[in-house]
């Protein structure tokens, strides 16, 4: 059996079959059989690119910079973006893509979009600190954008590394007062989420951020004092970090949210590979991409984790580890008003759907061992479909209790369902 050629080979191959396989490109969405030649534009990119880019790399290298946050929140981008935040979130989230801004360099800066496309988006380090430059990611719409001062969009194939083929992404670059090119604003999704407005809403947007950077002094954004102690909250539909004292929000990303959730519940710690198998399960997920999460906690946190083993080194309170504690000290009461319901309860991660698993099965046996038909009464709120709980609360309850013909509705609704 011939083994698999080294890097320096493949790239010996492709310059050497540069004319002969171009032309013959496949690309998704073209009729079966066909095949999509590539621009000028793009040949030249890939051209450039294959001297230092790998076509076969998972995903794009971390900056060498270190974290990003202080790079960002000093950006000249930082303010006019952060006033149309919420109109980028609710573009990415209405249409399916990931919002992503970077700095001169083509490194991320700042990313929204809904938890599915940023899930698929971070297995490629799509994500703050990532480098998409030409060195180090190939042909891609970033990469142009800044090469070329123009808007850009590359579609499936066209990019060089072939973990980019499932994605096409629309960027144009900001510019400032004085013409310099600041960073680039890209909206990306996979290729059969291709929409042919995407690239007019990216100039629109462009231009009401060059439009804001022209009315504002250009200087920079002093970044907040790091938090002295955290208030997590997790449970239920509503997630929320709170740096104390001062009760500002720290926007965290989903996955972000995750490790700090999981530090919060074990407090000794996790030894690396443990809570990338927490957070990833058996999912191929670079090393890279991994590390990076932790460096973009870290520094959101202005510390707060410790190297090595992973563990928080600052207070930090949470309403799961409140039930938790309640039930530990018997008091049903105060762990029912701080249970808002399941776990992060959109997240996959394996970790966390453990300890939803355990947070939920505790509350209810708690419910179940309870004598006071209020505890079976108020879980029965948020478990409507739970018959044995319904049926608790009417084993309790006096015959001539009026709450009775609440428990036997929900017991009803439960057994028709």
């Amino acid at each position: 059996m011939s083994q698999r050629p080294d890097l320096r080979q493949r790239r010996t191959v492709l310059e050497h079959e540069w004319s002969h396989w171009v032309p013959r490109l496949s690309v998704p969405g073209t009729r079966p059989g066909g095949s999509a030649a590539l621009r000028h534009e793009v040949t030249e990119s890939w051209a450039r690119s294959l001297g230092s880019v790998d076509p076969g790399r998972d995903s794009a290298p971390v900056t060498d910079g270190g974290p990003v946050h202080q790079r960002w929140t000093s950006s000249p981008l930082y303010r006019p973006v952060s006033g149309l935040a919420g109109e980028l979130h609710s573009i990415a989230e209405d249409a399916g893509f990931v919002t992503a801004v970077t700095d001169e360099s083509g490194t991320i800066l700042w990313t929204c979009g809904g938890p599915t496309m940023r899930r698929k988006a971070e297995r490629v380090n799509f994500a703050p600190g990532g480098r998409w430059d030409e060195q180090a990611m190939g042909t891609n719409a970033l990469s142009l954008a800044l090469r070329t001062g123009r808007p850009s969009s590359v579609f499936s194939a066209e990019h060089l590394v072939s973990a980019l083929h499932g994605w096409v992404c629309y960027c144009a670059p900001v510019h400032g007062p004085d013409g310099r090119v600041l960073g680039v604003l890209d909206l990306s999704t996979t290729w059969d989420r291709s929409h042919p407005l995407a690239m007019s809403t990216v100039r629109t947007l462009v231009s009401t951020i060059e439009a804001r950077l022209a009315t504002e002094q250009l200087r920079p954004v002093r970044p907040s004092q790091p938090p002295s102690r955290l208030r997590l909250t997790c449970l239920g539909a509503e997630q929320a970090v709170q740096a104390l004292p001062d009760g500002r929000h720290l926007p965290l990303r989903p996955r972000q949210l995750e490790i700090l959730t999981l530090l919060t519940l074990e407090p000794d710690g996790f030894s690396p590979e443990r809570l990338r198998a927490a957070l990833y399960g058996d999912r191929p997920v670079t090393a890279s991409t991994f590390k990076a999460e932790i460096s973009h906690l870290r520094r959101a946190l202005g510390g707060g984790i410790a190297p090595r083993r992973y563990a928080l080194t600052m207070p930090v309170s949470c309403d799961a580890a409140d039930v938790l504690r309640a039930l530990e000290q018997g008091d049903t009461d105060t762990a029912l008003l701080r249970y808002g319901g399941p776990l992060l309860p959109r997240s996959e991660a394996p970790g966390i759907e453990e300890w939803r698993t355990r947070l939920e099965v505790a509350v209810r046996e708690a419910v179940l061992a309870s004598i006071r038909p209020e505890h079976a009464l108020r879980y029965g709120e948020r478990a409507p479909y739970d018959a044995e709980i319904h049926e608790h609360a009417l084993r309790l309850l006096a015959p001539d209790d009026t709450r009775r013909a609440l428990a036997a509705g929900r017991l009803t609704a439960a057994v028709r369902d």
